[in-house]
Formats: structure tokens, C-alpha cells, sequence
């Protein structure tokens, strides 16, 4: 049977989660860019390197100055990855002028985010994380406190545990490894999210796997923590300015990450971080 956690109670968390939702005055990125109510999630285009930025009013991209509009003008993009060149998968809630069903369940963009095509679950569910490894998607369904997957790329998709979790991580490749943050610390599975070894580390709210096998953590301080072992171990590395973490990514060779102060990159493990301009 699955292993069911109880995380959304624990009041730190429950914290960071009520935040994730809704938090009224986080800034932005850069002091003259645009103004977010809540960072949902961040990642890199491996197309041209532009880093994107999904948040509570629509997505955003970077540029020479700053950071702008990239399309889903108001959409509340909770979940949000980056499925390859030019390719997004988001959920969330529809702009008021939307003529989408509340919740969006799965949304694909092929163009960079400037359009976006109703993929699965319209309707149904509001996806707070989204992962993708090789030809699977992985989505941490709020709505219904369930881990799901997907081996056709999102189209159909097929229950794996009940696990009441803030963010999930999976491993590149098989994506076999799946990691959670749940009260206690961080849960992991090894087949493909059907059922989770008990917490351990340090209370993380944020997780993010690299390509190289490295899994990145932010903390509800929003210090970094940095794993080889996949969660058995922790190494602190530095911490993200800002205040409250909002979501974390890493890239083969960088690590973004967002805060309650803007969005920020490192190149060196976590150790030091720079905005994202």
C-alpha cells in the first residue's frame, strides 16, 4: 500500500504552501521589472538559454532588460517545467477572461509559452508540481493529495501514491527516483512514485534533480542543501537572498531559484547566487 504522509498540518510548511497559493507583495526579480504575486516555478529554454518564470499572473521571460510577458497573460501557473526546446507544460487556474474549465488540469505550449493547448485533466486537476523524465511525466495532483504519471507524455495518466507533498523531484533518465518533501523531511520512492520510504534530512520545501544526478533542496529558510545519494545524505551550501523560498530548478549548469525577494542563478553549487536579469 502506499505510503501516505501528512504534511499541509505541519505548520511550517503549511507556511510555505498557503504561500505557493496566494502571497500578496513577493516582489520581482529586478527592481524596475514586473511585480509577482507568487513565483509557481522557473526553468531554461535549452532552445536559446532564456530563463522563464511562471507565476500567479502568467509567464514571463528573460531579456536585456529584465524580465517580461511570455504569454498566459493572468493565468495562475501553479505547476510549471520545461519539457524541452520550446516545449512547457503548465496547470494552475484560468485568467479571468480564460474560456478554460477550473482547473486547467495539463496545458501544453510548443512555441515558447505564447500559446498554449488544453493537454489532459481539464477540469479535473490543479497539478502543483510537474516533472518530466524521458518520455514520463510526473504530477503532484493538490486537488486529490496524489502523486500521478504519464508514459505518453501527459495525454494519459495513471495513479501512483497518496503522498500529501509540497514539490517533487525526479531523476533524469528512467525516472524511477522520485523524491518528495512531506513533513519530516524528504520521502523517497524507487518505483516510479507507487509507494515512499518514511522522511529523513532536513525540512525542505523545494526540491530539483540534476542532470547530473546532484539533487538540489531549498529549505524553508531557503538555504541550499545539496545531495549525491539521492536524499540519504545533505551538504549545505549557501542560501538564496530573498526570504521565503518559492521553487527551485536545476539545469545542467546552473541552479535557479526564487524567493519571496525575486529570482536568482548560481553556478557554483548553490554557494552564491546573482538576480536573474
Amino acid at each position: 500500500m502506499p505510503h501516505r504522509f501528512r504534511t499541509i498540518t505541519a505548520l511550517a510548511l503549511a507556511g510555505v504552501a498557503v504561500t505557493a497559493c496566494s502571497s500578496p507583495g513577493a516582489t520581482a526579480p529586478a527592481a524596475d521589472g514586473p511585480v509577482f504575486e507568487h513565483v509557481h516555478g522557473v526553468g531554461t529554454d535549452p532552445a536559446d538559454g532564456t530563463v522563464y518564470v511562471a507565476s500567479h499572473d502568467g509567464l514571463f521571460r528573460s531579456g536585456p532588460d529584465g524580465l517580461v510577458p511570455a504569454g498566459a497573460a493572468g493565468r495562475d501557473l501553479m505547476g510549471f517545467t520545461v519539457a524541452g526546446p520550446s516545449r512547457f507544460l503548465s496547470s494552475g487556474h484560468p485568467a479571468p477572461d480564460d474560456s478554460l474549465p477550473e482547473p486547467i488540469g495539463l496545458a501544453e505550449s510548443t512555441d515558447g509559452g505564447a500559446t498554449w493547448t488544453p493537454l489532459s485533466l481539464t477540469g479535473e486537476v490543479d497539478f502543483h508540481a510537474l516533472e518530466v523524465a524521458g518520455d514520463s511525466v510526473y504530477g503532484y495532483d493538490a486537488t486529490n493529495g496524489l502523486l500521478r504519471a504519464s508514459t505518453d507524455g501527459g495525454r494519459t495518466w495513471e495513479d501512483r501514491a497518496a503522498v500529501e507533498a509540497l514539490d517533487i523531484a525526479v531523476e533524469t533518465g528512467t525516472g524511477q527516483r522520485v523524491l518528495a518533501t512531506v513533513q519530516g523531511g524528504t520521502a523517497l520512492s524507487t518505483d516510479g512514485g507507487r509507494t515512499f520510504a518514511p522522511p529523513t534530512g532536513p525540512q525542505l520545501a523545494y526540491v530539483s534533480w540534476a542532470p547530473d544526478g546532484t539533487v538540489y533542496g531549498l529549505d524553508l529558510d531557503s538555504a541550499v542543501h545539496t545531495s549525491t545519494d539521492a536524499g540519504a545524505t545533505w551538504t549545505t551550501t549557501g542560501t538564496v537572498p530573498g526570504g521565503r523560498p518559492q521553487a527551485v530548478t536545476a539545469t545542467s549548469d546552473e541552479l535557479l531559484a526564487a524567493t519571496a525577494g525575486g529570482v536568482h542563478r548560481s553556478t557554483d553549487d548553490g554557494a552564491t547566487f546573482t538576480p536573474v536579469v
